[in-house]
């Protein structure tokens, strides 16, 4: 990984209000959520859910998709993955058995189980 990825992926994930937006896609799994329902859970304003996806998805740690009328958005582990193995490659003072689970888990296609999809609610007519 280029050190300008990690530091655009850092950067991405820098501001709370993203934070809460990547933890919760990494919790949906890979069918991800519609955008509307990200901003009900997390109480943020469509416009300001907007930008926030946006700059996720510049960094590429998030992917939309269509569906239908709305954007699927679903986080994308594999960069959160590479993210922390570049963090680690050269840790722990010349003992990388010290950060070797880690990095392990990180390296791990399965490190990020999809979520158990939640019960949905029925729409009243």
């Amino acid at each position: 990984m280029e050190s300008k990825a990690a530091i655009d992926r850092l950067s991405a994930l820098a501001l709370p209000a993203r934070l809460d937006v990547f933890r919760l896609l990494v919790r949906a799994g890979p069918h991800g959520i519609a955008a509307g329902e990200i901003a009900a859970e997390l109480g943020q304003a469509p416009n300001t859910l907007s930008a926030q996806l946006n700059v996720l998805s510049a960094a590429g740690l998030i992917l939309g998709t269509r569906d239908g009328r709305s954007i699927r958005y679903a986080a994308q582990p594999q960069a959160l993955s590479e993210l922390i193995v570049y963090l680690m490659e050269d840790c722990c003072g010349g003992r990388p058995e010290v950060c070797a689970p880690v990095q392990a888990a990180a390296a791990r296609a399965d490190c990020c189980p999809p979520a158990k999809p939640k019960a949905r609610r029925p729409v009243r007519a």
